[in-house]
């Protein structure tokens, strides 16, 4: 065989090696971790636990989420700054006039009256590789991405007001107001509608997206903010932080069916792998609480202190939970309910957001 034919043929099954070795690290659970003042994210390898990589400069990132395809992650800034104030450098890559557009002030269609604005920062996923800075009236809570790729949605606890971000031109095309202390989002799995958790006045807001208006607010309990969706999208659970209960509200009809009455200071909350049991954080009880769905029955695990937020990492049987008060992340096992390890990361945990790949 010539030499040059045994040559391409080495460097085939080279390249198919490396191309195969990347798929494989690409499928693998990574968890993304916003440490809020720390101004980064770390990245948690869920098949052994250990951080793989962290990603500097995102100043005071609180809310994270990451695009169907798991191509982007949408980090969003507590941090304010004046309208008129400096804008944020320039990713590479983009034109002047580009980023100029992106870091215009709010129109005065907004019904926002902010005189401030925060920056959401789109990265790649695979390469940590900045690809849109954009200006968004107020600080940003928490961040949520549409199934259909389309739509990121940020929350504006001090404007009362949801920002919509377009993923295509990466251009925010409206902002709703919804109520008093947004807090948090989360698509419909048909991306039709978005739901707002209102805080300051006991509600979640149902917007429309395609004519992003709120069509209807359902009523929840006292301090309304996490909630989680079940696959079918037909019921929201919602976490009552200062009530210390549960909603469980039907999204078809806008009532809550049942309450779960958890009791003390609540926040983080995530549904198992089959629907059947709701994890919920018992913040100021140092209690992970387990509820069966089926039956109302609850289990408590001590984990402290102060369980903050929480993350099921889906097919690893593992959930994950954030403390409030130390740099840690602890690991549970979600069907047994035992805690498994712990994970040190140096920070305050936030919005954690699951990858498995593209």
């Amino acid at each position: 065989m010539p030499k040059v034919i045994r040559y391409r043929s080495f460097v085939a099954i080279v390249f198919g090696a490396v191309i195969a070795f990347l798929q494989s690290a690409q499928a693998a659970p990574f968890v993304y971790v916003p440490l809020g003042s720390d101004d980064k994210i770390v990245v948690v390898d869920a098949a052994t636990d250990q951080i793989v990589d962290i990603i500097n400069g995102v100043e005071a990132v609180h809310g994270l989420a990451i695009s169907s395809d798991s191509r982007f992650l949408i980090a969003g800034s507590y941090a304010e700054r004046e309208i008129i104030g400096a804008a944020p450098a320039k990713p590479a890559g983009v034109s002047e006039d580009e980023h100029a557009k992106h870091h215009a002030a709010p129109s005065s269609g907004s019904p926002s009256s902010s005189t401030t604005v925060s920056t959401v920062t789109i990265f790649q996923a695979v390469d940590n590789r900045i690809v849109r800075r954009i200006d968004v009236p107020g600080a940003v809570h928490h961040v949520s991405a549409s199934p259909d790729g389309r739509f990121a949605v940020v929350t504006h606890p001090n404007e009362g007001a949801i920002s919509v971000i377009d993923l295509l031109s990466y251009k925010v095309i409206s902002s709703v107001s919804t109520g008093p202390l947004t807090n948090y989002a989360l698509f419909s799995p048909d991306s039709a509608r978005v739901f707002v958790s209102n805080a300051g006045n006991g509600t979640v807001s149902e917007v429309d997206t395609e004519r992003w208006i709120v069509r209807r607010n359902f009523l929840a309990g006292d301090s309304p903010e996490h909630m989680v969706l079940s696959d079918d999208g037909k019921r929201l659970y919602v976490a009552n932080v200062n009530g210390g209960s549960v909603s469980e509200i039907l999204t078809d009809a806008g009532i809550a069916e049942r309450s779960f009455d958890v009791g003390g200071a609540l926040h983080g909350i995530d549904l198992s792998n089959n629907g059947q049991t709701l994890f919920v954080s018992a913040l100021d009880r140092d209690k992970l609480v387990a509820i069966d769905l089926s039956n109302s029955a609850m289990r408590y695990l001590t984990l402290g202190p102060a369980p903050y937020h929480a993350a099921l990492i889906m097919d690893t049987g593992k959930l994950y939970v954030s403390s409030a008060d130390e740099p840690v992340i602890w690991v549970v096992d979600h069907d047994s309910f035992v805690l498994k390890g712990e994970i040190s990361i140096g920070g305050k945990a936030h919005q954690m957001v699951v990858s498995h790949g593209q």
